[in-house]
């Protein structure tokens, strides 16, 4: 399964749009929200565009989330609930049913739990889940 996110930068957060590709077509899934890119510095901005491999994962604070693996320079990247990314973000990806400004969102277990249903399904299927990030306004976030 892969799934397709697709980003516009902006200099106080990254807002997404998340997509799941089945049958050559996409389907819109949720809102994503992220910190700013900062050069893909620690702690302080979203990851690199590309594709990541989701891994299941599952924690007490977040419970059953998701890892990407591989992320360039970066570890523990994971796509978990959240509805403010500066206050709630590491470089992290938040799935959220609706954006309530750059970079914040608004019902984002909601939305994790429904990609959750997504991916599961998919995991049953023994089926590898892959994540591509890619940007909607690329020649903004060249200039930041």
């Amino acid at each position: 399964m892969e799934l397709i996110l697709e980003r516009s930068y902006f200099k106080e957060g990254t807002n997404g749009a998340l997509f799941a590709s089945e049958k050559s077509q996409n389907r819109f899934v949720c809102q994503t929200i992220e910190l700013p890119w900062q050069n893909n510095q620690r702690s302080i901005s979203c990851i690199p565009e590309g594709k990541y491999e989701l891994i299941a994962r599952t924690s007490v604070k977040f419970k059953k989330h998701f890892i990407l693996k591989d992320v360039e320079n970066r570890s523990l990247i994971l796509l978990h609930p959240a509805n403010n990314a500066k206050r709630e973000l590491r470089g992290c990806i938040a799935p959220v049913l609706h954006l309530s400004g750059i970079g914040k969102g608004l019902y984002s277990q909601r939305a994790l739990d429904k990609l959750r249903f997504l991916i599961d399904r998919a995991l049953e299927n023994k089926e590898r889940i892959f994540l591509t990030i890619k940007s909607s306004n690329y020649e903004y976030c060249r200039t930041l």
